[in-house]
């Protein structure tokens, strides 16, 4: 699955290259709060314009449910776009994607152009993967290029459906970094191997707990998920998130890390408070906690013990928080292994979502040698899945 060509590999002078970028941007009253997204597009698209491509981007944006919303039109992404590049995006405002405007802005391209087609979502075949879009989409080009790895776990028209009718398909530099990164981190990684995995649910992440069991040298399991190991172990985890149906589960995972060696560690104390607030009152607890209380954040304890089980790492994954970081009092845990990865020596990735927007909103993204853009599409990798969108480009 990771042996796929890439926009190094081709050649598309004179060519209507598509290129499948994520412009899944938050916008405000039509301005965008958040390039992030537009500044990690920009290398495959300038390459693509050196190389004397006719580049024509297209995207979802939001959840348009198959039909034309103006509010989540790609418009004001053409504009941004335009200015980072320095040249001229010409917007195909087509409701239908695919349309007259879109068909004429394409006709009139001339090497090193750029145009972007409306919203993919605008077409109700577009997330079920119909044939009738991706041929739409495939008429208007000769080789396609997916970059979108935060929709990579999806078979849409816009990622998989359009190779069916297009012979060259390669993935652009972002997506080769996720794959390079994610795939070899768990297929092929410098040991020590540790993933720490947090977040609210066990439930959301019980096949990539297996299947790490499988890989990693530890396991560290903190956040909303941890109640259902303690719950499990005869703790008492009062009004803590807990999901009753995965104790077994919980056991089956303590009995597998011990089968196989691997080093599992849970938290050993537990910031609690009786209120869901910032400025709740709370106490650190070892063992049970109270009826009326919940688990907020892992305790001072755990925090050494997790922030030490990775300084002798040498490829550490880390998805979900471990704890409510978005309320400072309850952020120390998040924190604490995020200045624990920022201080060594290894390969670190973090696996989109939360953990995130974690790292970078306490200023830690620039310390990390790899923040994932897609959080579902990285936990599928992790699960050990086949991802549609990568599976569909050219192999070498």
């Amino acid at each position: 699955m990771l042996n796929k060509k890439s926009v190094d590999d081709i050649n598309v002078k004179g060519l209507r290259v598509l290129v499948r970028c994520d412009f899944n941007v938050p916008l405000q009253d039509g301005k965008i709060t958040d390039e992030n997204r537009l500044v990690a597009a920009l290398p495959t698209i300038k390459k693509l314009i050196a190389d004397g491509g006719k580049v024509i981007l297209c995207s979802h944006l939001g959840k348009p449910k198959g039909e034309p919303k103006p509010e989540l039109s790609l418009a004001p992404v053409a504009v941004r776009l335009s200015e980072l590049l320095g040249q001229e995006v010409k917007f195909a405002a087509d409701p239908e994607v695919v349309g007259p405007n879109a068909k004429a802005a394409v006709e009139a391209m001339n090497d090193g152009d750029v145009v972007l087609l409306e919203n993919t979502r605008y077409r109700a075949e577009e997330t079920k993967n119909e044939d009738a879009f991706s041929k739409d989409l495939a008429s208007l080009c000769d080789v396609f290029v997916n970059d979108a790895f935060g929709t990579a776990h999806r078979a849409h028209c816009s990622n998989v459906g359009v190779t069916k009718y297009v012979d060259t398909a390669v993935v652009g530099y972002l997506m080769q970094k996720e794959i390079d990164f994610l795939g070899n981190a768990v297929n092929n990684p410098e040991r020590p191997f540790v993933a720490i995995l947090g977040g609210a649910k066990v439930s959301s992440k019980i096949s990539v707990i297996n299947n790490l069991l499988d890989k990693v040298d530890t396991l560290i399991i903190g956040g909303g998920m941890a109640y259902t190991f303690a719950k499990a172990q005869g703790k008492e985890v009062g009004k803590s998130l807990l999901e009753a149906d995965y104790l077994d589960y919980a056991n089956d995972m303590i009995k597998k890390a011990a089968d196989k060696g691997v080093n599992l560690l849970l938290p050993v104390d537990t910031v609690v408070a009786k209120d869901f607030s910032n400025d709740a009152p709370s106490r650190v607890v070892e063992g049970s906690m109270d009826a009326d209380e919940m688990g907020m954040d892992i305790g001072p304890k755990t925090r050494e013990i997790f922030a030490d089980a990775v300084k002798s790492a040498k490829t550490v994954v880390w998805n979900g928080p471990m704890g409510v970081f978005e309320m400072p009092n309850f952020a120390k845990g998040t924190i604490a292994v995020a200045e624990a990865l920022a201080d060594i020596n290894a390969v670190t990735i973090i696996g989109g979502g939360d953990s995130a927007a974690a790292v970078n909103q306490l200023g830690f993204g620039d310390k990390m040698t790899h923040i994932s853009t897609g959080g579902g599409a990285s936990l599928e990798f992790l699960e050990g899945k086949e991802l549609p969108g990568v599976a569909a480009a050219n192999d070498k």
